[in-house]
């Protein structure tokens, strides 16, 4: 009975974090939190399991941090308009939270980064389309990371849940 309780937890847990994930929240987290509770209750999954869930979990979250500054350099924009669209994002997600939670945040972070990389550039271009051009790079960069995040938390859930029932 416990066994079952603890597997449907982590599934609910797992579920949880997914949805998370595609709200732009770090749901790999929670699935590394489900995997700790099962391995101290149940001995599942392996503690090497835990390590990599842990090193995606930290790879995952430096990824993100640095997705709109990468996203704004691959289309040729310059590093003060990556860190620009790095604050913008901090600062647009938090106005975005204010005004309307979870999706504000998403689309706060995402105009914010917008804004400000595309600010940066316009002076230094004085090119709309150009700048335009550039600051695009950081929201698709972003969306990106969104689904790639997405992805990870759905293989770390899968990986830990199969583990489970075998």
């Amino acid at each position: 009975m416990t066994e079952v309780f603890l597997i449907t937890l982590t599934a609910l847990l797992c579920l949880v974090g997914l949805l998370l994930s595609m709200l732009t929240f770090s749901g790999t987290w929670l699935v590394l939190a489900a995997a700790l509770i099962t391995k101290f209750t149940i001995g599942v999954p392996t503690t090497e399991t835990l390590v990599v869930f842990a090193v995606i979990c930290i790879a995952a979250e430096l990824l993100e941090l640095l997705a709109g500054f990468l996203g704004v350099q691959k289309r040729g924009g310059s590093k003060l308009a990556g860190f620009a669209a790095l604050a913008g994002g901090l600062v647009g997600a938090g106005g975005g939270t204010g005004i309307f939670p979870i999706l504000g945040t998403f689309a706060g972070l995402l105009i914010g980064s917008f804004g400000a990389a595309f600010l940066v550039e316009w002076l230094r271009l004085r090119h709309h389309g150009q700048a335009a051009h550039i600051a695009w790079g950081t929201v698709w960069a972003r969306l990106a990371i969104l689904f790639f995040k997405t992805a990870l938390t759905l293989g770390m859930s899968l990986w830990l849940l199969v583990g489970l029932v075998k």
